[in-house]
């Protein structure tokens, strides 16, 4: 027999417990979580969460760096919903008690980051995601109807009837069914299909495989974000260096000790994450030499106080922050696409909904907005409780995004044999990473078709990453132009007239 609960989430960072501590009060909830309940990439955010709650300041404002960053391609509404939603929800994590830091007169302080044209960045020291997560945990522990198992790995969700009612969960060796009046993802995202990554080996992208082949759409996958600064030391783990120390002041340097972003870009250190990240490779290629993060030009003692897990980290290979020149590189970082939903969460297969990293609401557009991602997770968790506390759960599914759709089949290659995961995070970065072109992807898509078919039943991690991958070249390989985070060097314009659309992905 099925074991039965109100309401289901997967998936255990901001955006699960978020709608978890709305949901408590209506019913049963349980909270699936493949890992340790608290490992999950909201641990990993460390910059903060952007919000206009400055006098200064205007969700009007946020709104406008939040669509500049996304490429002429967020969705207007969505974009809207954040940074309104977005003041009240981060003035309530205050009143529950987060402990974000504050000047010598006791008032939140704001720090910037990329493509924000002003401070509007609260943080707690450099692991802000951390003290989110301890908040929103604290939160949900008080009730009593909520009820977390680790070590659950969703294997397939369940569809009858043209509705998902629940899932197939492995705990350990025993496999049983969870069925719920509503079921949420917040899987968070995939970054681990790279080879280079700013995230935790967790985010392999289950919640859009799972989405995928339960029949619902998936949409913006081609749009990776990689983030311009992660820790580059041979043998050392790829760790963020958080956009908030170039917001304070940080320099990129080359290898002769120049600035050199304005000869990139006018906004120097400070533009969008896309733009940062090609310009760092630009010059790598044009000296043959690594790029540098420096702070030494800053108070030392203060530097170390504002960023203390960063300085640990670089203390461990033998770097300090404050002093030293930091090398840094690109690693992927962030999805934008995903899972498609409305605005509250309702994704195109009734009963299932959608929030944080692994839904696609648009708000992002081609590349986000430093420090929305928190912001993402707890807005669109919130109102996605909202959506599956209604009578029926939901409308009829629409799709705001006005997608481009296209099936996806088996692909047209044999079964090939089973890859090592490093060959399929390798041939990820190599082909369908940072700067792309036609020629690599076709031989992507090629190479994934065959392991794609060779899968079967497999719903593992390795399944979730080749699923994952090759809906994303798919993606790639439609979009023939260079768009935010998405940059083709066959066609390296931006084409409004053709490409200024949302590419969704369904199985047939």
């Amino acid at each position: 027999m099925p074991r039965r609960t109100d309401f289901l989430i997967i998936g255990s960072g901001i955006a699960g417990l978020r709608a978890a501590a709305d949901l408590a009060h209506a019913g049963d909830v349980l909270v699936l979580t493949k890992a340790n309940p608290a490992e999950s990439n909201t641990g990993y955010a460390q910059g903060g969460i952007a919000a206009a709650i400055d006098e200064g300041d205007s969700p009007l404002y946020h709104a406008a760096d939040t669509t500049a960053a996304g490429d002429g391609l967020c969705v207007e509404e969505a974009v809207e919903v954040l940074v309104t939603d977005g003041v009240r929800y981060v003035n309530q994590l205050v009143e529950w008690g987060a402990r974000f830091d504050r000047d010598a007169d006791g008032r939140l302080a704001l720090g910037r980051e990329g493509a924000h044209d002003r401070r509007r960045v609260l943080h707690a020291g450099d692991a802000t995601g951390r003290e989110i997560g301890r908040t929103l945990w604290e939160r949900v522990a008080s009730f009593e109807r909520v009820r977390v198992e680790s070590g659950a790995r969703v294997h397939e969700l369940i569809v009858r009837s043209d509705r998902c009612i629940g899932v197939r969960v492995a705990t350990g060796a025993a496999v049983d069914e969870v069925h719920a009046g509503a079921v949420l993802l917040a899987t968070g995202g995939a970054g681990h299909l790279f080879q280079e990554t700013t995230n935790p080996p967790i985010a392999t992208g289950d919640g859009v495989m799972l989405a995928w082949f339960a029949g619902a759409r998936c949409t913006d996958l081609e749009f990776v974000q990689f983030h311009p600064t992660a820790l580059d030391v041979p043998g050392a783990p790829r760790f963020l260096l958080s956009e908030a120390l170039r917001g304070e002041g940080g320099r990129l340097l080359n290898a002769d000790g120049e600035r050199f972003m304005n000869r990139y870009h006018p906004s120097g250190e400070l533009a969008s994450r896309d733009l940062v990240s090609r310009a760092i490779v630009r010059e790598q290629h044009r000296t043959n030499s690594p790029v540098y993060l420096s702070m030494s030009h800053l108070d030392a003692t203060w530097v170390r106080a504002r960023f203390p897990t960063i300085t640990e980290a670089c203390r461990t290979v033998g770097l300090d922050l404050a002093v030293d020149r930091v090398p840094v590189g690109p690693a992927a970082h962030y999805v934008m696409g995903g899972v498609e939903t409305d605005l509250w969460g309702r994704t195109t297969l009734p009963g299932l909904y959608a929030a944080g990293e692994v839904a696609c609401t648009g708000v992002h557009g081609a590349n986000r907005l430093a420090s929305n991602s928190l912001l993402e997770g707890l807005v669109f968790g919130a109102r996605a409780a909202q959506a599956m506390l209604l009578p029926g759960g939901e409308v009829a599914p629409f799709s705001i995004l006005a997608t481009d759709d296209a099936p996806v089949g088996a692909g047209s290659g044999a079964a090939g044999p089973r890859p090592a995961e490093s060959e399929v995070r390798a041939l990820m970065w190599n082909a369908v990473g940072l700067l792309r072109d036609g020629a690599g992807l076709q031989i992507a898509l090629e190479r994934f078709d065959g392991w794609y078919a060779a899968l079967g039943s497999d719903r593992g991690r390795l399944a979730s990453l080749i699923t994952v991958g090759r809906l994303m070249a798919h993606a790639a390989i439609r979009r023939e132009e260079t768009r935010g985070s998405h940059a083709r060097s066959d066609f390296p314009a931006r084409d409004d007239v053709k490409f200024r659309i949302h590419f969704g992905e369904r199985i047939h």
